[in-house]
């Protein structure tokens, strides 16, 4: 029976999942600054609940980004940390596909099951939005835009009134987006550790497993922030 570990850091949540033949174990808490200490600790307490080992598990799955830059590069160092460890393959995840699995289990849960495709939005600070569009194939995700990085008005050019948005940006840049008034719309995550579990599955599935060297974050900003008068300039114009 198949084991399989996922975490995620890419947001303020940090978030893990265990499959394993008796169900799913989730956890979620306060990420950022504190998810490079705590990720492998709790990684281990998932395991301990569950009566396993780190070699009991048949592969790791990250949230490859986009996301925040130190989150993204600590996902990726804990990975392959205990990857190379314990000789096990890694999955990577797009961590905006996660936001839309949310969005999907969200629908089912209401009992109006997600139709057609789904952009995701995602405040990415400094004014930006990393976004992607993805549509449900039956019993996997198909990437249709890959996640980039958007002005507003770029975004808005580019899905040209969207029927289904999930993530973050809805709230940060609510009424910027032009969004029509009968779109579905998902701001908030439910739990990112059940989407997490749900994308590692479907990844193990493919056999989309990798080489721990090849856990790599997926960056579509070069630029991580901005200068002091780049912030006051921006308080200014939002003013």
């Amino acid at each position: 029976m198949t084991v399989l570990l996922a975490l995620d850091s890419s947001t303020e949540t940090m978030a893990l999942a265990l499959g394993y033949p008796s169900g799913v174990l989730h956890f979620e808490a306060t990420g950022g600054p504190q998810a490079s200490a705590r990720l492998v600790p709790e990684a281990l307490a998932l395991l301990a609940r569950a009566g396993l080992a780190l070699q009991d598990v048949d592969a790791i799955a990250f949230g490859r980004g986009p996301g925040a830059f130190t989150g993204l590069r600590t996902a990726c160092a804990v990975v392959q940390g205990l990857a190379f460890g314990a000789g096990k393959p890694v999955l990577a995840i797009d961590s905006l596909m996660l936001v839309a699995e949310d969005a999907r289990q969200q629908a089912l849960a209401s009992g109006t099951p997600l139709a057609g495709p789904i952009w995701v939005a995602m405040d990415a600070r400094m004014g930006e939005i990393y976004a992607g569009a993805y549509r449900w194939e039956g019993e996997q995700w198909l990437t249709l835009a890959e996640p980039a990085l958007y002005s507003p008005g770029a975004l808005i050019e580019r899905w040209q009134q969207p029927h289904a948005v999930a993530g973050s940006a809805l709230v940060a840049f609510e009424g910027q987006l032009g969004l029509p008034r009968d779109v579905r719309a998902w701001a908030q995550t439910v739990s990112r550790a059940s989407a997490l579990a749900a994308l590692a599955a479907q990844a193990w599935a493919r056999g989309d497993t990798l080489d721990a060297a090849q856990a790599m974050p997926v960056y579509v900003r070069d630029k991580v922030a901005q200068t002091t008068q780049e912030r006051l300039a921006a308080r200014a114009a939002a003013s």
